[in-house]
């Protein structure tokens, strides 16, 4: 996530963006307690206790992508970015994934279509529930990158700025983002990421 971090607190430096990286206190989900989940509300609170009331966008990768998502319900939460979310298959009887917390937020999924350890097809199942509870919600394909999402790392990086100085500030998405976000399903939650994303988009 450093890489992220870095990237977003330079596009955003203009508007006074603050990026700040949550150090979980265990590894794991931890079945029902879901800590990860609650470290991610505890920094949200953490936010409005440091600034006041200033919108905030979730970010995660893997396990902090669910994380994120899970954790989007707090009322100071705007928008949500998962990156190769890790998500529950149901085999072992887990609950689905609750999505009714996402309603109102802006919500980007990014997912390379080759992830071994992260299945793609699960952020898809779960962005077609969360699309029929939020508009607002849309999932971009790295065709060929895997979980670390390091073959197109450029443009994920550039999509994942676009999407969160979008979501926070009054920046217009980029044309591909506003698509995304406006195409009906499967369309706008597969849509794939192009080759060269970000090189031709405003600093």
């Amino acid at each position: 996530m450093l890489p992220l971090a870095r990237t977003l607190a330079r596009a955003g430096a203009r508007e006074g963006l603050l990026v700040h990286m949550v150090r979980y206190r265990s590894r794991g989900w931890n079945g029902a307690a879901a800590q990860l989940s609650a470290d991610a509300g505890w920094a949200a609170e953490e936010v409005v206790r440091r600034y006041g009331d200033v919108p905030v966008c979730l970010a995660g990768h893997g396990m902090g992508g669910r994380a994120a998502l899970r954790a989007a319900g707090h009322p100071a939460v705007g928008s949500v970015l998962a990156m190769a979310p890790w998500l529950p298959d149901g085999t072992a009887g887990d609950e689905p994934e609750p999505v009714t917390q996402l309603a109102g937020r802006q919500v980007l999924i990014v997912h390379g279509t080759n992830d071994e350890r992260s299945d793609p097809e699960l952020s898809y199942r779960l962005a077609e529930r969360a699309r029929k509870a939020n508009r607002h919600t849309c999932r971009f394909e790295v065709h060929s990158d895997g979980h670390a999402l390091r073959q197109h790392h450029g443009e994920v990086l550039a999509l994942a700025a676009d999407f969160v100085l979008g979501a926070l500030f009054t920046r217009t998405y980029s044309r591909p983002v506003a698509d995304a976000l406006a195409a009906p399903p499967p369309l706008g939650l597969r849509m794939p990421l192009a080759a060269g994303f970000g090189r031709s988009l405003r600093p």
